[in-house]
């Protein structure tokens, strides 16, 4: 259908509010032209005659417009009528002002032959203040066209379009969707009152029921209510029409923002009065206990929640459980008055999966016998999320205990490791000893990976970040790959050409890669097929998996396959949980796959799993592309550092006495002069000596009293030129802040070699 251009749709316009003075103008023109033919000077007869004249001129033009817009708007009303005229919907043409201009058959026939003269007031028995959604809507459809809103009424749902015709022409359109369904919500026949409201309190629908209890159609919650708040199953006071009365509440969140509100009986003061309790069509959970604890009866939601289950012969403990205490003699205390009503979660017996619900029992009189009312909510998702939030702090508790254990072990393995290495240096391999040293040597190696393991699952350890190329880290990892895996078992791999770079430790993302494909190669039992592919992925938007949201960007995935045993569904949440195995005893550390976790979230990725008993697992890794340039390898391993004795004072600052031993030991070997304090204060007490010459401080980072960056900072105050050697147990991020600020530092973590020692201590004096 077209319509009128904005500049000519403007002019009729204009000549349309013009045309009703056209009359009076008429009038003016002939009064001119009557004075000037009894003017007796013929100046005055000539200007009135003009005057005269020009307004009979524009008279007509005024007239001529005004029958083009009336022809306009009776082509637009014919075209309208073909359009609409037939539509089964009500549909009406406004102008700007909101009047009616045109209505179709249908909406003569759904608001009578005396229609009002504006749509909102045309509107206000259907929709509560109609005016401010019109305004909405209309100022939408200005802008953009056209728009529409579904808006609650007391017949069920009206939805209300509107699209612009012309400058200041509108057509609306009226669809109405009446609820059927007996048990519905928004139903005009439902028994019990009921309100949709929004989260400001507005009420958006009432039903019969509500309106005659309250008197009115009420605008606002609080017209309704006594109380600024309240919650579903709680007993709430109402301002009905004959006065205040006690009502149960129960409330169901609906589309959007919207609140489904019922209101069901009270329980009676007296015990002689009786109240009928019908609440089959209620689209809230409801049941009725007797106080044997048997249940007496339940509405259709009720029944739909236990799902295939018969309700007859069923009790309160058979339903529900996990209150602590016999759920018989919570119910049995409400009925007999000794607790008052309340809410409690409890798990619902009997179900597939573990299903929650909120239980709010309150007691009520019929028939002179004490009952109790329970409407249930669904807290599934809740529970859920509860768990998870428990299950995440339990991580962070054992992720800080790992932490903790883990510089513990390190100050243990390294006084271990290095007593080791100093007794291998005094015997050769031809010794009856050497065999057990070295063996004893490779136990604490061991002993520290394992550590190293616990770091990683607590995201503590320190990372080397670089930009790498993933299929050729995978390419270099073949060989070894394939050794672990043996010779019956195939492993495969493929890689995505369009593949992005990735910012990580190559080191701990070689880790990650051997541990899944050691995982897998267990669970296939000697033979089978793994897979290893890459693929470049791009999200255009976030995405929502297994309770993360990755964003948006480009993503390079690594996924390992394999054909093995897969994880049961019962399992499948806890895989990556610390110590959690299935393997035999002996066989696992349960840290494998805690540690994958571990080292792809502190680098920046996802890890996520799918698995079907029977039909394999596949692992899939995703990291962010790296956007950044090539960086510039560090120039380490050009030229060999070759162990000499030394020359030089070591002030050596560490308060585990082991520690301290084998690393004194160790730098005198190596011809150094080593000063010993067992914790800072006394470092600084020694370094009060202006005689005493220092080269080179090596200081553990975490001591009692004063911390080793806080003394050494201070030492540095007087002898600027002093290097400095930091070593500790924690990953190195706990000393990066501090670290920076101090010239001349190095950090070598924990345990460490006597090789390890003696050649930092070289690097950083020579």
């Amino acid at each position: 259908m077209q319509v009128p251009g904005a500049e000519t749709r403007g002019v009729l316009d204009a000549a349309r509010n013009l045309a009703g003075r056209s009359g009076w103008l008429a009038g003016v023109a002939a009064v001119s032209l009557g004075l000037a033919a009894l003017a007796g000077d013929d100046g005055l007869r000539f200007t009135l005659a003009a005057t005269g004249l020009a307004l009979v001129m524009v008279t007509l033009a005024l007239w001529g417009l005004a029958r083009l817009a009336r022809r306009e708007d009776e082509q637009l009303f014919a075209r309208l009528s073909a359009l609409v005229g037939e539509d089964a919907a009500p549909c009406f043409t406004t102008d700007a002002l909101g009047q009616i201009l045109y209505r179709n058959r249908a909406a003569q026939a759904r608001f009578g032959d005396t229609p009002a003269v504006t749509l909102a007031a045309q509107l206000h028995e259907q929709i509560a203040s109609p005016s401010a959604v019109m305004y909405r809507l209309q100022t939408r459809a200005a802008a953009q066209g056209g728009m529409y809103e579904d808006v609650v009424t007391r017949r069920g749902h009206l939805r209300l379009s509107v699209h612009r015709i012309g400058s200041d022409r509108f057509l609306w359109r009226l669809e109405e969707f009446e609820d059927r369904s007996p048990a519905g919500r928004g139903a005009e026949g439902l028994s019990l009152p009921m309100a949709v409201a929004n989260r400001a309190g507005v009420v958006l629908f009432s039903n019969e029921a509500l309106r005659r209890l309250v008197g009115e159609r009420p605008k606002r919650l609080d017209r309704i209510f006594l109380q600024p708040r309240f919650n579903s199953g709680e007993e709430v006071a109402i301002a009905a029409a004959g006065g205040t009365m006690r009502a149960i509440v129960a409330e169901l969140d609906g589309p959007g923002d919207r609140r489904e509100i019922f209101l069901l009986p009270a329980p009676m003061r007296s015990e002689a009065d009786s109240v009928p309790v019908d609440f089959e069509n209620v689209p809230v959970a409801l049941m009725k206990f007797g106080a044997d604890g048997g249940l007496r009866s339940a509405n259709r939601a009720a029944r739909e929640m236990l799902g295939t289950r018969s309700v007859a012969a069923l009790s309160f403990h058979e339903l529900f459980e996990d209150l602590g205490r016999p759920v018989n003699d919570w119910l049995s205390d409400v009925i007999g008055q000794r607790l008052p009503g309340g809410a409690e979660m409890m798990r619902l017996r009997g179900g597939e999966e573990d299903s929650f619900v909120q239980v709010q029992l309150s007691r009520f009189i019929e028939n002179g016998r004490a009952f109790a009312l329970a409407i249930l909510s669904d807290v599934t998702a809740l529970k859920r999320m509860e768990a998870q939030f428990d299950q995440s702090q339990k991580m962070q508790a054992i992720g800080q205990l790992a932490g903790g254990i883990a510089h513990d072990f390190n100050n243990l393995l390294t006084a271990i490791s290095g007593h080791c290495d100093l007794l291998l240096l005094r015997r050769g391999q031809e010794d009856t000893d050497f065999a057990d040293l070295e063996q004893i040597r490779q136990n604490a190696n061991r002993a520290a990976a394992l550590v190293s393991q616990l770091l990683a699952f607590s995201r503590k350890q320190t990372l080397r970040p670089e930009r790498l190329d993933l299929p050729e880290v995978l390419a270099e990892m073949v060989h070894l790959l394939n050794r672990l895996v043996g010779e019956k078992i195939r492993l495969i791999h493929s890689h995505d050409p369009s593949l992005g770079p990735v910012r990580a430790d190559r080191r701990r993302l070689e880790q990650v890669l051997m541990n899944l494909v050691v995982n897998a190669r267990d669970a296939m039992a000697g033979r089978g097929t793994i897979r290893i592919s890459t693929e470049a992925v791009t999200l255009d938007q976030p995405l929502l998996r297994d309770g993360a949201t990755i964003p948006a960007g480009r993503w390079s995935v690594i996924r390992v396959s394999d054909t093995g045993c897969g994880i049961p569904p019962d399992r499948l949440g806890k895989i990556f949980e610390p110590f959690f195995t299935t393997k035999r005893i002996g066989e696992g550390t349960g840290l494998g796959l805690s540690t994958v976790y571990g080292i792809v979230k502190q680098s920046g990725g996802y890890v996520f799993v799918e698995s079907m008993p029977d039909q394999g697992t596949t692992f899939e890794i995703l990291f962010p592309v790296y956007e950044g340039e090539t960086e510039e390898a560090a120039p380490e391993g050009q030229r060999p550092l070759v162990l000499r004795n030394g020359a030089g004072v070591v002030l050596l600052v560490e308060d585990e006495a082991p520690v301290r031993a084998f690393a004194s030991r160790a730098l005198r070997l190596r011809g150094y002069t080593v000063i010993e304090a067992a914790n800072a204060e006394e470092a600084l007490h020694l370094l009060e000596d202006p005689g005493l010459a220092v080269d080179i401080f090596v200081t553990d980072v975490v001591m009692p009293g004063m911390d080793g960056p806080s003394w050494v900072k201070r030492a540095l105050e007087d002898r600027p030129d002093a290097r400095v050697v930091f070593v500790s147990g924690y990953a190195e991020d706990h000393l990066a802040a501090d670290q920076s600020q101090i010239p001349n530092s190095v950090f070598l973590p924990k345990p460490f070699s006597l090789n390890d020692l003696t050649a930092t201590v070289q690097g950083q004096l020579h």
